[in-house]
């Protein structure tokens, strides 16, 4: 009778066919229709017909015209009729609630409970066990679900939202992104969902470097995004929701070509044209920023034709809920998609329940006998249940360990607004099919990231150059005061001023200067594994140099200062100072400096540090960043420039120098030309003005005043050139015998003039007298001269 009913139903009755109506339904009331020994079996329902995901909107036509297939089957539960009972769950969890409460405590007892949205199948599944009800969803994707120990009663042929989590990893990776950005709305599923993906990437290697997350109002959580600069965003939220954040995403500029959008893919295929006055974007603000964004989406219809449990094909199926749906759009017909998983969730339990039915006959149950507490029909339920293995609309069906519905990922991408199939995905296969169909905005898929092209900073190759043609020039001065020096060694002035500590000081010089050519080497000229060798270079050259070059003209400023502080009577005796006492004090001062170098190498070594700079933007290209850096060497207790304890102790001019050089030297670290220049031509000055000072005097004296010669042809006479004691007296006696000689050839010379102005002055005296006087009478006769008067043999003798 209602297999006739139902049939005469879709017959529309004219007034002309009265008659045949009553003869009709006489014939229905007396018929012995078959059907009308069938026992109803009731499944509690909740259809989301509104709310966050609108998906009982196809989902339950697609459930009634699975309820009335299986019921016109003869069979399937031949002795039973399905029929459903169902509410508008709106997709909140308050809401039903209150409706879970209706359909438990209102008869007829209810066999199975059937809820869409993870939030309520939360709900229900939770509260189920209570009652020994198992719970089928259609529609629910959150991971929580499949915890056995919370929901010990709860199937789905909606496969876990963590399945999408193997197809997003996998697209990363092919994409070569290993950074990522996450948000989220604050609801369980996605919560579960997001905590499933962090654990995938943390296992491939791919970092999710902003997460962010929302209750109603994404506004900050984009800004946030868009501040961090997120490229690669996995968005998870409901539909309505999705429309508010890509609002959001238009203002912010969010999108284009360097940015990807991954959603989840159940939403309606124009989801982001729908007028939404929760948001003050047009159709056209949506359309151009959800543009290019990929879909991950559980295979919901089967791509193969094949005919399932129920007979149908995919494609047979479609033609069928689109005549239930009454010609509606699909793509404006919330759960469109999924209606595939309600169809084959009523097969399901239909194809369970009758497995059920010969065990429990043999245990002396039946189906019609469930109520909320016999526990063995619940069992035989869940066996029947756990053991599914059809071929569905939506493809094969089967359960794993928790209830999921195991499935193909499906991907597609929103191309000229509307979505393209680009490939599948089998996660249990972990193969991808791939259809290369996938279209950008920019050349190809973007970076996850602004690129960072990391750029070394080097020292300018002129001022390198121009640097080291001064120290050049300064080595070769070098080298000509230290021949001078050797050469002229036994001339007195350059003996006095201690020859062999002036060498010294030219060698150390040139050791400074040396110093210079490695003080400007860098990544530029050597490969970085060779930098900490050019750091050692730097250091022992510019250590050693500065300690032999000042260090032995410090000796001298000591002792000079010493003997002439001395009491007189000190000072005699320090006057000839013995050569080794000076250079055992160099040699102090420069084993010191050695000592200090090698503690320093071992405790505390230079190693090479990376300085970086803040990211400076090119011309052209706006998602490109260079990252300058600067190579230093350094160590964690100790400045480089200023070296050991024996390098503080200068000479006055090289002193002002350092003294104004290293703590600029130190400011200006992180610029590169700055830096070299001031420490390079510190040093030059510093080399030069010593060396000028120290040498060039003595060598204007020797030119001048030719003394080297002389010096030259007494060393050629004596036969000796040594620094003797007697020989350097007998030198000096010579010296002292010629300075001698001099001075009695002046005082002779001088007594001859004095002897002709004596004569001239007594022949003026004789004209003045007269001329009869003999002139001889007025001398005093040979023999006796006055006391009054000198001979003159006696006069050279006053000047000796």
């Amino acid at each position: 009778m209602v297999v006739i009913g139902k049939s005469l139903r879709r017959y529309r009755v004219s007034s002309g066919h009265i008659l045949l109506r009553a003869s009709l339904t006489l014939l229905f009331l007396f018929w012995p229709c078959p059907s009308l020994g069938k026992k109803k079996l009731y499944i509690g329902a909740l259809f989301p017909m509104s709310g966050g995901w609108p998906g009982g909107q196809a989902c339950l036509p697609s459930a009634q015209m699975a309820l009335d297939l299986v019921n016109n089957r003869t069979d399937i539960l031949p002795d039973y009729e399905l029929e459903l009972i169902y509410y508008d769950s709106m997709c909140d969890p308050g809401e039903s609630t209150k409706l879970l409460y209706d359909l438990l405590y209102t008869e007829p007892i209810k066999t199975v409970l059937m809820p869409g949205c993870s939030s309520v199948s939360t709900l229900v599944a939770e509260a189920a066990r209570m009652w020994n009800l198992i719970v089928l969803s259609y529609g629910s994707s959150s991971p929580a679900l499949s915890n056995r120990d919370r929901f010990p009663t709860f199937f789905r042929t909606h496969p876990s939202a963590t399945l999408h989590n193997p197809t997003r990893v996998r697209l990363f990776q092919k994409w070569k992104w290993t950074k990522i950005a996450t948000i989220q709305q604050t609801t369980e599923v996605f919560t579960s969902t997001l905590d499933d993906l962090e654990q995938r990437v943390k296992e491939a290697g791919i970092e999710i470097s902003v997460r962010q997350s929302f209750l109603t109002d994404p506004a900050v959580a984009v800004k946030n995004l868009k501040r961090q600069d997120a490229r690669i965003i996995v968005g998870l939220f409901y539909e309505t929701e999705a429309r508010k954040v890509f609002c959001e995403v238009f203002k912010e500029k969010l999108y284009g070509k360097k940015y990807v959008w991954f959603l989840i893919g159940w939403y309606a295929d124009n989801w982001f044209k729908i007028k939404d006055p929760s948001i003050n974007c047009t159709i056209e603000n949506m359309t151009e920023a959800v543009e290019g964004h990929v879909t991950t989406e559980i295979v919901m219809l089967n791509p193969e034709t094949v005919r399932g449990a129920s007979n149908l094909t995919s494609q047979e199926f479609l033609g069928a809920l689109m005549t239930r749906l009454g010609g509606k759009n699909p793509e404006e017909t919330g759960g469109f998609q999924e209606a595939p998983l309600a169809y084959d969730a009523i097969w399901a339990l239909a194809l369970a329940l009758n497995k059920t039915v010969a065990p429990l006959k043999a245990k002396g149950h039946r189906l019609e006998d469930f109520n909320y507490n016999n526990h063995d029909i619940t069992a035989e339920i869940y066996r029947a249940l756990n053991t599914s293995s059809f071929e569905g609309v939506s493809g094969h069906v089967v359960f794993d360990a928790q209830g999921s519905r195991m499935a193909m990922t499906l991907i597609e991408q929103l191309q000229g607004g509307s979505y393209k199939k680009i490939g599948y995905y089998d996660s249990s296969q972990k193969n991808l099919s791939w259809f290369g169909n996938d279209v950008w905005i920019g050349a190809g898929p973007p970076a996850d990231s602004t690129i960072v092209i990391e750029e070394f900073r080097y020292v300018s190759q002129k001022l390198f150059a121009a640097v080291s043609v001064f120290a050049g020039l300064g080595i070769l001065l070098g080298i000509v005061c230290l021949t001078f020096n050797i050469y002229n060694s036994n001339v007195r002035y350059i003996q006095n001023s201690q020859p062999y500590l002036n060498n010294m000081t030219a060698v150390g010089c040139m050791m400074a200067l040396a110093a210079v050519f490695p003080l400007g080497i860098d990544g530029h000229h050597i490969h970085r594994s060779q930098f900490t060798v050019v750091c050692q270079f730097r250091l022992w050259l510019l250590g050693l140099g500065f300690s032999l070059a000042y260090g032995s003209m410090f000796t001298k400023i000591w002792w000079v200062h010493n003997l002439f502080t001395k009491k007189e009577e000190k000072k005699e005796k320090r006057k000839h100072l013995e050569p080794w006492k000076l250079y055992a004090t160099v040699g102090v001062l420069l084993a010191i400096d050695v000592l200090s170098l090698i503690v320093w190498q071992i405790v505390d070594p230079l190693h090479i540090t990376v300085e970086k700079f803040t990211k400076e933007a090119p011309k052209g290209d706006l998602d490109v960043l260079i990252q300058p850096l600067l190579e230093h060497c350094t160590s964690e207790k100790m400045n480089t420039w200023l070296g050991s304890p024996p390098h503080l102790v200068f000479p006055s001019h090289p002193c002002v120098l350092c003294m104004i050089t290293a703590p600029v030297t130190m400011i200006l670290s992180s610029q590169q030309d700055a830096s070299f220049a001031f420490a390079a031509l510190a040093i030059v000055f510093s080399v030069y003005i010593t060396l000028v000072v120290l040498f060039v005097p003595k060598m204007r004296r020797l030119i001048t005043r030719g003394e080297w010669q002389s010096e030259q042809q007494d060393t050629l006479k004596t036969g000796s050139s040594t620094n003797n004691n007697d020989e350097e007296k007998s030198r000096q006696l010579e010296r002292e015998n010629r300075e001698l000689q001099k001075i009695i050839q002046e005082k002779e010379q001088r007594v001859s003039e004095l002897r002709h102005q004596l004569v001239e002055r007594q022949a003026l005296r004789n004209r003045r007298t007269p001329s009869s006087a003999d002139p001889t009478s007025l001398l005093p006769p040979p023999g006796k001269m006055s006391r009054n008067h000198c001979h003159n043999s006696q006069i050279p003798l006053l000047y000796k």
